[in-house]
């Protein structure tokens, strides 16, 4: 605390002290007979006059080398805004006498011989606070006047004051001031630990980005009331920014943490009057984590922007039932701040951002805080090997912030392979790579140069894999699953499809909602089991059927990941979803120049080879699928392996005549020779 601080505070209570010398005076003038037998019950006059006479010794030391203290006729020197005390009264719009009524609550909490005055004026060794009586008393009010309206809840000194003891008439009822506020005015900013694990003081940012400079501006013109909408969490980012472009601190508060709180209504004034005692602005959400029971407090935070920033923020729009009062809504788009949210967190994470890490992380959709959290894992993992981080560690850190919700619904794989395993036609290569880039450069695309449609279209990409079994779609999904540094999570329909009606939309909308938070993959295998054609209505189950085709029609468009569709019928996809696919990959079976291929790649390098493996024949005579190939591959490697010998033609053969009995085919002795 500064001396000029200490002397300014240090006056006011010396001028509450007279006002308790006056009224000890009064009191004692009509003070009963020295034989009082009840005399033992409170303090006498002898030891008030002591206590009188002795000097504070509540400030000994606290003065700064040659400062003095203030003599015991100083009046209290003019308000300086610089200083804790008016800036309190100007911050929360105090009169004049709701500061006196402050420093009489505050003074027995930093001078003792105040809680035996007040005792004594109480007429009760126990009341060692004042009374809102006496409180009144000592600034002259009488205790029917206005006076008694400032400690009103809901007056500007009820953020400040506690009025305790409810069940006591008014005027015997204490005051007491919160041990963070006289922290505050004795020079401390720390919140206590219960405060400090219900908000969170966000850092800084080192720059603004374009969204952030321009509520800044709003900021400066009085609007105090912002909502931001972001499907990936960036909008608190934004938020943060533009209070300190505007100069104001930034105290986040997330609605988990109100629910868990004992008191969720005592922890949000406490919160606010956290902002308000700091000067900074109160950022809120997602909103749609905030259950019924705290939309009340809601009505709440935004009253609050009478005095303070409050910037709500979510993934959906503002319901105008929340509240009486609607913000300012604003949909953010940033892309470049994913980017400098991924440089700022590397650099305090002690990684120097590098150009290619920044271009390979920008497509994940993450916000603040797993960014954070991202860039610490992955610089722990480099620093576990002793070694420079690269993007496999970033990849591995984002990996890292997906939830295990979508796993309850959906199979989760690593990927293993690239696209050196892949053997697939040129057309289905090149589709396969538009798919990839079409999800690395969708914010650029579709945020920054606008090119995102109409109609509610969300910025998610859609793929058909379209194919006969075994040809590598699963695998090829896999692949571009592992060029984005990505996990493949497969549907696993028997979850999804219900017999009863609306059961499997709510399964399917499960679904969404969860692969919204993860970067990863969604494939739906045999996609047209449950996206099918839509049938002429002939009874009750055909119009639901057409129902569930519909939603699903609606849900793709405004799914915001990466979803890839496998079907081996193509012709039973309904039309209306082929339209809204952005990338369609046909499958066909392999030539003989990729059965080669698939033969070379399947039995792999360690796998020991007898000299009479003949894979051209192989490739040549059987008109196998990829997935046919790599089974026959295994088993002829588990005959080698009980024989004790290497993989010659007699293992792949009989390899192969079990592949052919498996899917029902021939045998023809011409055709194995």
């Amino acid at each position: 605390m500064s001396g000029a601080d200490l002397r300014h505070l240090w006056a006011r209570l010396r001028g509450v002290e007279n006002r308790v010398r006056v009224a000890v005076a009064k009191r004692r003038a009509t003070d009963p007979a020295p034989d009082d037998p009840y005399r033992g019950l409170y303090l006498t006059d002898e030891l008030v006059e002591r206590i009188l006479d002795s000097p504070s010794a509540a400030w000994s030391g606290a003065l700064p080398a040659g400062d003095s203290w203030a003599d015991e006729g100083e009046t209290a020197p003019e308000p300086d805004d610089r200083l804790r005390l008016p800036r309190l009264a100007a911050d929360f719009e105090l009169t004049e006498l709701d500061v006196e009524l402050l420093l009489v609550a505050l003074a027995p909490e930093v001078d003792p011989r105040f809680e035996r005055f007040y005792g004594y004026l109480n007429d009760d060794v126990t009341l060692r606070r004042p009374t809102t009586g006496l409180a009144l008393e000592l600034c002259g009010m009488p205790l029917a006047g206005d006076g008694r309206f400032r400690l009103a809840e809901g007056a500007p000194l009820s953020s400040l004051l506690e009025v305790a003891e409810p069940e006591r008439p008014w005027a015997t009822r204490t005051l007491r001031v919160p041990d963070r506020v006289v922290a505050h005015l004795l020079g401390s900013d720390a919140p206590p630990p219960a405060l400090a694990e219900l908000v969170r003081e966000a850092p800084a940012p080192r720059s603004a980005t374009a969204p952030a400079k321009r509520l800044a501006g709003g900021l400066d013109a009085g609007i105090r009331l912002v909502h931001l909408r972001s499907a990936d969490g960036s909008a608190a980012q934004v938020a943060v920014e533009s209070l300190a472009a505007g100069g104001f601190g930034a105290l986040v508060l997330q609605p988990q943490a109100l629910t868990e709180a004992p008191d969720p209504a005592a922890a949000l004034a406490a919160a606010i009057r956290e902002a308000r005692l700091r000067r900074a602005g109160l950022i809120f959400g997602p909103l749609e984590t905030v259950e019924a029971a705290l939309r009340p407090l809601l009505r709440r935070i935004v009253a609050a922007s009478q005095a303070i920033p409050v910037f709500v923020h979510g993934a959906s729009s503002w319901d105008p039932g929340w509240a009486r009062e609607s913000p300012v809504s604003i949909a953010v788009e940033a892309p470049e701040l994913r980017a400098q949210e991924w440089r700022d967190a590397l650099e305090d994470a002690g990684e120097a951002p590098r150009p290619e890490h920044i271009e390979a992380l920008t497509p994940y959709r993450l916000g603040p805080d797993q960014v954070r959290r991202a860039a610490s894992v992955a610089a722990r993992l480099a620093r576990l090997d002793d070694r420079a981080m690269d993007t496999a560690d970033l990849r591995a850190g984002v990996r890292a912030q997906n939830g295990a919700g979508l796993e309850r619904l959906a199979r989760r794989i690593t990927p293993s392979v690239g696209w050196d395993d892949l053997v697939l036609p040129e057309s289905a290569q090149r589709a396969l790579t538009e798919l990839s880039l079409r999800a690395r450069h969708r914010d650029r695309v579709l945020g920054e140069w606008r090119m995102r449609p109409g109609g509610g279209r969300g910025r998610g990409v859609l793929a058909l894999f379209a194919g006969e079994s075994g040809t590598g779609k699963t695998m090829s999904a896999e692949v571009v699953a592992a060029d984005l540094g990505m996990d493949l999570y497969v549907i696993d329909l028997s979850t999804v499809v219900d017999k009863y009606v609306g059961e499997t939309e709510k399964n399917l909308e499960r679904i969404f909602t969860e692969a919204a938070g993860v970067n990863g993959v969604l494939l739906f295998d045999e996609a047209d089991a449950i996206f099918g054609k839509r049938s002429q209505v002939k009874d009750a189950h055909d119009r639901y059927a057409n129902v569930e085709s519909a939603y699903l029609l609606q849900r793709m468009e405004s799914f915001d990941g990466l979803a890839v569709l496998t079907t081996n019928l193509r012709a039973n996809l309904d039309e209306a979803f082929t339209r809204r696919l952005d990338v369609i990959a046909d499958f066909p079976m392999p030539e003989a120049a990729q059965r080669r291929a698939l033969w070379d790649r399947c039995l792999g390098t360690a796998l020991p080879r007898a000299e009479d493996l003949d894979l051209d024949f192989c490739a040549e005579r059987f008109e196998l699928s990829g997935g046919s190939i790599r089974a026959c591959a295994v088993t002829a490697a588990y005959l080698a392996a009980e024989a004790e010998s290497e993989v010659g033609m007699p293992e792949v053969i009989a390899a192969v005549r079990q592949e052919y009995a498996k899917l029902g085919r021939l045998i023809l002795e011409s055709e194995f020779r």
